[in-house]
């Protein structure tokens, strides 16, 4: 019975623990704008921009270079996190700086992304097997890890700590921090201080431009890295796509109410039905079902429409989200 129960988890936690930590990473960094005041629609465009820049430097360090493929990993995850910190810049100055309409500076981003990465791309790459431009990035396989003692513990080792990525405990430990700050920490209160009532922020000395900047680009930090954490995790190479995770992973911090903890409890729900949608004829539990694969494939949207149907009536966002500050209205 026992064995029964664990090959079921087997694809779960080969495929499903990945997928939570991308979509968790995304939706926390969303946390950071939102909770500023500044409505971050443009995770998908950052995460292309960090899954881009993450492959470029994971491709030249390894192909070109020949350093180690974990020192490799390590460094396409820093820049795919900074890439988006970078990228998250012009949303902030259009939001912040110009006061333009949130959505459509974070439209223009998402439209933006693929377009200069895949020129990059067909512009600088060349296709080591066919020695031919390709809007394609091969990377080699992914770097995984056991964690020696750890991984024999029972069920969770199995799920945490076998073959594992480097970025399972970089999103754990993201998720432990992002809570820390916004509950302890000056930062994470003027944050929300400036996505409630932004005027009385700023008649307490809070500079609340510069916290929206600051909120912005850590919005893009953590989306560039989920961008270049998903790269690594599921693909072999950049394809100009994240395959929605971006909206995903907004859908997952509106039903998570903008809070840290229930935004990581989604991201499992939602990391789930994203297991079925991909893996279900590796499930025992659907494998014998005749249902069409289209009905799996539709299940993590389905679930999001549902989702936000259940929770919407109870929204806990910011007051002042999506709201342009200006101090002179004041």
């Amino acid at each position: 019975m026992i064995e029964a129960i664990l090959q079921l988890l087997n694809p779960i936690a080969a495929y499903g623990v990945p997928v939570m930590i991308v979509l968790m990473l995304v939706a926390l960094g969303g946390l950071f704008s939102e909770r500023s005041g500044v409505v971050n629609i443009a995770l998908e465009g950052i995460m292309v921009m960090g899954g881009f820049v993450g492959a470029m430097v994971i491709y030249y360090m390894t192909v070109t270079h020949d350093y180690p493929l974990q020192l490799a990993v390590v460094f396409g995850l820093i820049s795919g996190a900074v890439a988006g910190m970078v990228f998250s810049l012009a949303h902030a100055f259009a939001s912040v700086t110009m006061n333009s309409n949130q959505i459509i500076s974070a439209t223009a981003l998402n439209l933006f992304a693929p377009a200069i990465s895949v020129f990059t791309a067909r512009t600088f790459y060349i296709n080591p097997a066919t020695r031919q431009a390709t809007d394609k990035i091969i990377i080699s396989a992914s770097y995984r890890l056991n964690i020696p003692f750890l991984q024999h513990i029972p069920v969770l080792g199995r799920f945490l700590f076998t073959n594992a990525f480097l970025s399972t405990f970089i999103g754990l430990g993201v998720l432990v921090v992002v809570t820390i700050v916004f509950k302890k920490t000056r930062l994470g209160l003027r944050i929300q201080s400036c996505g409630e009532n932004p005027h009385a922020a700023d008649s307490l000395g809070i500079n609340v431009y510069k916290v929206r900047y600051i909120g912005i680009l850590l919005s893009g930090l953590l989306a560039g890295l989920g961008g270049a954490t998903y790269l690594i995790s599921f693909h072999n190479g950049f394809d100009g796509t994240v395959h929605g995770l971006g909206f995903l992973s907004l859908a997952i911090l509106i039903s998570g109410q903008w809070k840290p903890v229930r935004v990581f409890v989604f991201a499992v729900v939602f990391a789930f039905m994203y297991v079925i949608q991909s893996q279900y004829d590796s499930l025992a539990l659907f494998r014998n079902l005749t249902l069409p694969r289209q009905i799996y494939q539709m299940m993590p949207y389905v679930m999001t429409l549902v989702i936000l149907a259940i929770f919407s009536k109870e929204s806990q966002a910011p007051k002042a989200i999506g709201e342009p500050y200006d101090a002179s209205k004041r």
